[in-house]
């Protein structure tokens, strides 16, 4: 079933607002249309009204990176087993591909596209790809970047399970600032032992006299 593929709508949205910023890209249908991608015909039936009713899912599959990232287990379920009941979907056979000479399809399942609108369509497929993502690799894989003020969503496909941000530009910025608080803490210790040491010669120096 191709549905690792969806879970990436999850993140997506997520990702349209980066709270400690203040920053929010989902503020038109233009931006509605942009988050489903290839699939345009589901995105032809966005309207006003799903720029709302989107930022509204938002913010809850948000909460389930966050408690996902925070390791509570049995609320990241909850909360997407909760947004799954209200956003189903239908399951149907595939065959738009072709696998030999005589042009037999190849068969799987893939997710029909019978929601009322864009808002339906978009959740129901997003959270089926993130349910498919996490039982299939773990829990563990759902996470929100480290990096301050970034706090993006992103799911981890690292072999070793260490991802830890959501770029390379935010695990470069995490490393530089982590350098600096080192170098940092560093000097002031090397003053601190300095300081130290004078007031150590200075006490010697009054007891010679």
């Amino acid at each position: 079933m191709e549905l690792a593929y969806y879970s990436d709508f999850a993140v997506r949205l997520v990702n349209t607002e980066q709270p400690e910023r203040g920053g929010d890209t989902l503020t038109t249908v233009e931006a509605v249309r942009d988050l489903f991608g290839p699939a345009q015909q589901a995105a032809r039936r966005a309207t006003d009204s799903d720029v709302t009713r989107l930022r509204t899912v938002r913010a809850r599959l948000r909460a389930v990176f966050e408690a996902a990232d925070t390791g509570d287990e049995v609320l990241a379920v909850d909360l997407l087993n909760a947004l799954m009941m209200e956003f189903p979907v239908s399951p149907q056979i595939s065959g738009h591909e072709f696998r030999d000479d005589d042009r037999r399809p190849h068969w799987h399942m893939h997710i029909a596209d019978h929601a009322a609108n864009a808002t339906a369509s978009y959740t129901a497929t997003a959270c089926m790809g993130l349910a498919f993502h996490l039982t299939e690799l773990g829990i563990d894989r759902l996470g929100i970047c480290e990096a301050r003020p970034c706090r993006n969503a992103y799911l981890d496909t690292s072999t070793n399970r260490s991802r830890r941000y959501c770029s390379d530009r935010c695990a470069t910025r995490a490393n530089v600032a982590a350098y600096r608080a080192r170098k940092r803490l560093e000097s002031e210790r090397s003053a601190r032992s300095g300081r130290t040491a004078e007031s150590a010669q200075d006490s010697a120096a009054r007891g010679d006299r």
